[in-house]
């Protein structure tokens, strides 16, 4: 049989249409060719660009390069040998170096480079934590004299030795790593702190030392202070609360600036050195995974007094903020109805003055960076992943060579009313390639399956930018719905506490309504091949919804909460649930509840075939999980497998995992999904 001939038996035989067999539609494999743009940041005089590529080409996750770019022709520089890890780049003051992470002579910590990548050399050692830290800002800072260079680093904290002996001992409330990590089951303790090294002697001075963390410098514009964030409270495992400290490099003394019950994160002086910037919350109780509270931007006096929320008029979840040269406004990212945009806002008025959008585009801004009137930034839009973009022109085309023949497949958006009438609730839905305008008309008998994959957080968002599993759906053949449901960001502060002591309440009822109005809507949907996946909080939906409705023939959560009791007193941030409904587990009768709200209570109601996706080493949420829901989902009779991750943290990360993740996603669906309707 010839190759081509068979390739197409393969395919009709998997139920796959001729036209997705064909090579201009994208496949599970393709994410190993896939790069995006991350870390941006302009040189001082604006003609050059450092910025990071993220490749999914290695054995393991996905790693990042340093690349720099001269804008007046274009010309590109890597950093490093062939898939050698970089990242971090810090321009010296004068545009002549740039500090980074990487690797020199075979030696990883901090080193310096020309930006032509040659003069390559190490500095100092620099190791991290496991930790969890969230929103830790800047590592790596010079001198504003470029003669010295501030970073972070860890030590052994009291606790490493009998932590890590056998039998380990375990003192801390905080006793688990970050989500993310993968690796361990447990926090090594170390305490990040303050370092300087000198440029020239490679000599190494230490700041600061304590059972603390410090992290998030910034050097101040005369070069004798520096900004950083740290928690100072006696129980700063179990409250989470950064402050705002600044530390005298004369004589290492430390004032602290704010003194607040909520959080700041991300602090940065003004280049006259008058004032500081930082995002921060209000309210109480902050989490270290997710926080209801929209962050929003504030600026004060370097003295700490005059603070000020210049965000205030802006009702939406904003990011890291940065300076204009000139000190007279800040920019800052902005989540709107599922996409991120780029705002300009001056400071000089009480508040903040009027808000201005600076890149609005269909999408999703990411890193950005500002000097000499120019601004350089990530963008991830419908059709692409992150490129680097510099005053509103594409700079790089990394996946050209990948997508230029590729099939994208289209995201519209739509908005239902919500069941209690309350909201107008807005969903994202991926077409499936092939679809004719007789079919989406309604004329046609021509039926396609919908999935529905549900984001995390739940205080998060989905959007029109490029999805990489969506678009794979969607060469199959598939629609996939994206439903912001209440809880979501980018819709206000209100929105966003509507889930408040109502999880798998409303929220669920918001996406079960959301396919109800895709499925009036859009007539070509196949009602009869419905699947349902997400991660995380998505996952907890995924496991939920099978237990209160039938409409899905298959079911597909990763890393889901399944019992919100055991989740509550296993999870590394053990403050979330306090957070979400008010009080902790233990109070009142918040356990019932809890139980009530809780998928594995209902399991004998859940009949829906479902494939439970996790990572073995996930301290955000513990394996147990899936693996409480796969024993009772045995119970009861219905169809469940397990695949569990090794190597993997919260969510999938390694791409030859998310490659098979993707894969398996698919065959359990085409399993399960019955014959499709003939034309």
């Amino acid at each position: 049989m010839r190759p081509q001939c068979l390739i197409l038996t393969v395919a009709l035989a998997l139920g796959i249409p001729h036209a997705a067999s064909s090579q201009n539609r994208l496949q599970s494999s393709d994410l190993l060719r896939l790069r995006a743009v991350t870390a941006v940041q302009l040189s001082p005089d604006g003609t050059r660009v450092a910025y990071v590529v993220d490749n999914n080409d290695g054995s393991g996750r996905p790693y990042g390069q340093i690349s720099v770019m001269t804008l007046a022709d274009g010309k590109t520089v890597r950093f490093g040998g062939d898939k050698e890890s970089s990242g971090d780049p810090q321009w010296s003051p004068d545009g002549q170096w740039i500090a980074y992470r990487g690797r020199v002579d075979g030696t990883s910590g901090l080193a310096i480079a020309k930006p032509d990548g040659t003069g390559a050399r190490f500095l100092a050692a620099m190791t991290g934590t496991n930790a969890p830290l969230p929103g830790i800002g800047t590592s790596v800072a010079w001198s504003p004299d470029g003669k010295r260079i501030a970073f972070v680093s860890s030590v052994p904290g009291p606790e490493t030795a009998d932590a890590n002996g056998d039998p380990m001992v375990i003192t801390r409330y905080l006793y688990k790593p970050d989500a993310a990590e993968g690796m361990t089951h447990f926090n090594d303790n170390r305490r990040l702190h303050l370092f300087v090294v000198d440029v020239a002697s490679a000599r190494v001075d230490q700041l600061t030392d304590g059972n603390h963390y410090e992290h998030s410098i910034d050097w101040s514009p005369n070069g004798q202070e520096l900004l950083f964030l740290t928690n100072r409270d006696a129980d700063d495992d179990e409250f989470f609360n950064y402050d705002l400290y600044v530390l005298k490099l004369a004589d290492k003394s430390v004032r602290r600036l704010s003194a607040t019950e909520s959080n700041e994160y991300h602090a940065q002086w003004s280049p006259d050195g008058k004032m500081i910037v930082f995002q921060a919350t209000k309210r109480g109780l902050t989490d270290r995974e997710t926080t209801m509270e929209d962050t929003h931007v504030w600026v004060m006096n370097a003295d700490g007094t005059n603070r000020r929320d210049v965000g205030a008029s802006i009702d939406n979840r904003q990011g890291v903020p940065e300076w204009t040269s000139d000190s007279s406004a800040v920019m800052f990212t902005v989540q709107e109805r599922g996409n991120v945009r780029l705002y300009r806002v001056p400071v000089n008025a009480a508040g903040g003055g009027k808000p201005e959008v600076l890149v609005r585009e269909r999408g999703t801004v990411g890193s950005f960076s500002a000097a000499k009137n120019t601004i350089a930034c990530a963008l991830a839009t419908p059709a692409d992943q992150a490129e680097l973009y510099v005053g509103g022109k594409k700079m790089t085309d990394l996946n050209a060579s990948l997508l230029r023949d590729k099939q994208i497949a289209e995201v519209e958006a739509f908005t239902f009313v919500s069941n209690d009438n309350k909201f107008e609730v807005e969903a994202y839905l991926t077409k499936p390639l092939g679809l004719t305008a007789d079919v989406a008309s309604g004329s046609s008998r021509t039926k396609y399956p919908l999935i529905v994959n549900i984001h995390g957080g739940p205080h998060g968002q989905q959007g029109p930018a490029f999805n990489f599993k969506n678009q794979v759906y969607a060469a199959r053949g598939w629609a996939t719905l994206m439903v912001n449901y209440r809880g979501s960001t980018g819709y206000g502060q209100a929105f966003a506490d509507a889930v408040f002591a109502d999880q798998n309440g409303n929220e669920g009822q918001d996406v079960l309504y959301g396919v109800s109005a895709a499925l009036r809507r859009y007539p070509w949907i196949d009602r009869d091949r419905l699947g349902v996946e997400g991660t995380s909080y998505g996952g907890q939906l995924s496991t939920w919804l099978p237990t209160q409705t039938k409409m899905f023939k298959a079911a597909i959560p990763t890393a889901a909460i399944t019992n919100i009791i055991s989740y509550n007193y296993m999870t590394y941030y053990n403050q979330y649930e306090a957070m979400e409904w008010g009080t902790y587990p233990h109070q009142g009768n918040l356990m019932d509840t809890l139980l009530q709200r809780s998928a594995l209570r209902h399991v004998a109601n859940a009949h829906t075939p479902t494939l439970l996706m996790h990572g073995e080493n996930d301290n955000d949420v513990p394996i147990a999980e899936a693996e409480q829901f796969y024993i009772a989902l045995k119970d009861v009779g219905t169809e469940a497998v397990m695949v569990r991750y090794p190597r993997e943290g919260h969510g999938i990360r390694e791409s030859k995992h998310v490659v098979d993740q993707i894969d398996r996603s698919i065959k359990w669906y085409e399993r399960h999904f019955p014959p499709k309707p003939q034309s």
